[in-house]
């Protein structure tokens, strides 16, 4: 039975941290942080650990990996923040812990003040300004 190279490991061990951001598995996440991941990690079209888990709302796993030193302005590909991602979904409590964190409002295209008016939410863009 052959073993994967190094280089494929890398590669799943990547795709596995991406999908648990996703599923918000704040503890996983840490632990792998602490143990060396990088907490800026970056898939294919730009996202981070946090933009992923922002935009399913998790707010532990958001939580941890800003604590863990996670850039709170990163931007995708797309122009996306872990912010905009939050308020396009529409999770208040993950838009809280971001902007407690110091992110920017204005950050990303659309910004996340733009994209509160644009999704109508008065409750996210009152947060927001």
């Amino acid at each position: 039975m052959s073993t994967a190279s190094g280089e494929e490991e890398t590669v799943a061990l990547a795709h596995w941290l991406f999908n648990h951001a996703r599923a918000g598995e704040a503890q996983r996440l840490g632990a792998y942080v602490d143990a060396g991941a990088p907490v800026d990690l970056t898939d294919a079209a730009g996202n981070t650990l946090l933009l992923l888990a922002a935009h399913h709302g998790h707010a532990p796993a958001v939580q941890a990996l800003l604590d863990r030193g996670a850039t709170v302005d990163a931007v995708n590909d797309q122009g996306q923040t872990p912010l905009v991602g939050a308020v396009f979904q529409g999770y208040i409590d993950v838009v809280g812990i971001l902007l407690a964190a110091g992110a920017d409002p204005e950050l990303g295209s659309p910004s996340a003040r733009t994209a509160a008016r644009l999704y109508q939410r008065p409750d996210l863009a009152e947060l927001l300004s």
